[in-house]
């Protein structure tokens, strides 16, 4: 490398903080390859996870633009070299992958590549997945790699500690997902409560209503209003549990999507409140800040729309900074916020300003009897 040896450990200490900062997979995998093409002044950069079935569960690239990636078509197999540094811990250094006898070719919108360094991230004998580079930003020997010996010495370092922070990233993912189970499990035991004493009580209200279609007709009809009110309160009950035990889908579609998509699924079933959403130049968030922004806004639409007896609910999402804002804004009746809180009634505020202080964010709420109710949240960028 170009770098003395003292330039070298600082942006290895600079990698391993990076690494540190994330908890979540993807978070991980990203700074991984970024950390990895900036340490050794490479073009080109990718890191890939297996799968059981001899593809890549996650792949993740840097240095190809979006447009080239999308270009390339479908995640690589596991084959040629990228399947002989998946089978063995061997680190691979070669001054054109494209001679080696297990070159196999790529895509035709695939960059050109010609050196390649490659190193297996490893957790004991379990292989994590593998780490390429290629074209080093160098003069060239002729004939020869323009990564050295020292590269691989500092990509073997950078491996090692990246298969500690993806193991701390998949612990991690796990006890989460055993959380949201937990959190699931008493969403159904509150959901099931709810909807027994509404079926409880539309039961007795529908005996009552028989009892009285004959000697009192009036009463009787009164009875089957309130029928249709607490069947509609029972559907509306079932509707909101679906919309937040639904999986988000942030993984796959990201913040602005899976939020349209609910806001149009509560549109749709909605026959009193029109719903909308609309984005503005948001940008990709970490993990952490994308679930907490779409659970304050399935909270907030849940109030509005089961307590505000609000017309329209429009939900917005824009950049600011580097992070971003949401707000939810209805037209319902309002409230008092400083008399919910003497009442010991919270409507969700005491969790969705958990969830923003917990991703370093804030939330303010602005309601009045008669006057609508603005909730946003607002969080810091990665």
């Amino acid at each position: 490398m170009t770098h003395g040896p003292r330039s070298g450990l600082t942006a290895v200490s600079t990698a391993l903080l990076a690494m540190s900062r994330h908890l979540e997979v993807r978070d991980v995998l990203k700074t991984i390859v970024v950390s990895a093409r900036e340490l050794l002044d490479a073009e080109y950069a990718a890191l890939g996870v297996p799968d059981d079935h001899g593809g890549f569960a996650q792949f993740v690239v840097d240095g190809v633009s979006e447009e080239q990636w999308k270009a390339i078509g479908p995640l690589p197999r596991q084959h040629g070299i990228l399947a002989a540094m998946l089978k063995d811990a061997t680190p691979q250094r070669l001054a054109d992958v494209r001679l080696d006898h297990r070159f196999e070719g790529w895509p035709g919108a695939h960059p050109d590549m010609s050196d390649f360094i490659g190193m297996p991230v490893a957790d004991g004998d379990e292989i994590l997945g593998a780490l390429f580079l290629a074209n080093k930003k160098c003069p060239k020997p002729a004939g020869g790699c323009g990564f050295t010996a020292e590269d691989e010495e500092l990509l073997s370092v950078l491996a090692q500690h990246a298969a500690i922070a993806l193991t701390n990233a998949r612990l991690y993912e796990r006890s989460r997902e055993l959380t949201i189970a937990g959190e699931r499990a008493r969403l159904a035991h509150e959901l099931h409560d709810a909807v027994s004493q509404k079926l409880f009580s539309l039961r007795l209200t529908a005996q009552a209503a028989a009892a009285l279609v004959d000697r009192d007709p009036a009463r009787a009809k009164g009875e089957l209003h309130q029928v249709a009110r607490l069947a509609a309160e029972a559907a509306d009950e079932l509707r909101a549990a679906v919309v937040e035990l639904r999986p988000a889908g942030l993984d796959e579609d990201g913040l602005v999507a899976t939020l349209r998509t609910q806001v149009k699924v509560l549109d749709r079933a909605q026959s009193t409140a029109r719903v909308t959403f609309a984005a503005h130049g948001v940008r990709a968030l970490p993990a952490a800040q994308e679930e907490a922004l779409l659970r304050v806004a399935q909270e907030a639409l849940h109030n509005a729309l089961r307590h505000s007896g609000a017309r329209a609910v429009d939900v917005t999402l824009t950049r600011r900074g580097h992070g971003a804002a949401l707000r939810v804004a209805d037209d319902g009746q309002g409230f008092d916020p400083s008399a919910v809180r003497r009442a010991g009634r919270h409507l969700g505020l005491v969790s969705m300003r958990d969830r923003a202080n917990g991703v370093g964010g804030g939330l303010t709420v602005e309601s009045a009897p008669g006057k609508g109710t603005t909730i946003e949240m607002e969080v810091p960028g990665g």
